[in-house]
């Protein structure tokens, strides 16, 4: 440590003579002049959205105790204040190769160069416009904007299949309301499945009710009743129902006297 005031020093290695405070040879100290206007604009426009974000505010719900509260726009996690768990509210945005898990109350945005090979991804929304590999859920809405296989689940409470996808779903896609605007082929269990024009769904579909626009395509197994059951569960309750019809119609026989004459 040297005194603020001092022109020079002494090194206590080598006994030379040197100014503290001198800037190094070769470092060139950047002006005011000399910085772009690119940087100037952008830390203006992310002033301008962080000021934004601040003023806005979300509801969030906790992972473990599902305890709601409000929390601010910008924010970029939480403690929930109930069970003191911690919540990401972070968006990601895969833009290659991903394998850690995903738990996030922000959105999921896998872009179409991305490789999202993680076990397990919680968010509140997601795009998919990328390779898609583990288990997805989202408390909103999955997007798939995709061409290929898709061996993870997937489960939303609004599924949108969109125009230019075509996909082939391994295991179960659940939802509230799926929409297929491009062709999907899988086993579909919601609440109502939309069909729209030019759009081509090919599976087993259990839901409360279906509609295929004109111009729409759906072939496959069809089962429009209780949403947690499968095609074989609900065939294997009608010979029962049957059996009890059966039993109830036929009396046992009485006695019963003849006419007098």
């Amino acid at each position: 440590m040297e005194y603020a005031a001092a022109k020079s020093s002494i090194c206590r290695q080598c006994s030379r003579s040197f100014s503290p405070f001198a800037p190094k040879p070769g470092l060139k100290l950047r002006t005011t002049e000399e910085t772009p206007a690119q940087e100037t604009s952008s830390s203006i426009f992310g002033r301008l959205e962080d000021f934004w974000k601040r003023q806005t505010s979300s509801l969030v719900e906790c992972f473990e105790c599902k305890r709601k509260q409000q929390v601010s726009g910008a924010a970029s996690s939480t403690i929930c204040p109930s069970c003191s768990a911690h919540i990401d509210l972070r968006d990601y945005k895969i833009v290659s190769g991903f394998s850690r898990s995903i738990r996030t109350r922000g959105n999921v945005h896998l872009s179409g160069k991305g490789d999202l090979a993680s076990s397990s991804v919680v968010c509140r929304s997601a795009l998919i416009e990328g390779r898609l590999r583990g288990n997805l859920h989202c408390d909103d809405t999955a997007t798939i904007s995709y061409s290929g296989k898709i061996p993870g689940r997937i489960s939303a409470r609004h599924v949108v299949v969109e125009r230019k996808s075509d996909i082939h779903c391994f295991r179960t896609v659940r939802g509230e309301n799926i929409e297929i605007k491009g062709r999907m082929s899988g086993e579909i269990i919601a609440q109502t499945v939309t069909v729209h024009k030019k759009g081509s769904l090919e599976g087993d579909v259990t839901a409360r009710a279906i509609s295929v626009e004109k111009g729409g395509m759906f072939s496959g197994q069809l089962a429009i009743g209780q949403v947690g059951l499968t095609q074989g569960e609900l065939l294997q309750e009608r010979p029962a129902i049957a059996s009890q019809t059966t039993e109830s119609s036929f009396p046992d026989p009485v006695a019963r006297p003849l006419p007098a004459t």
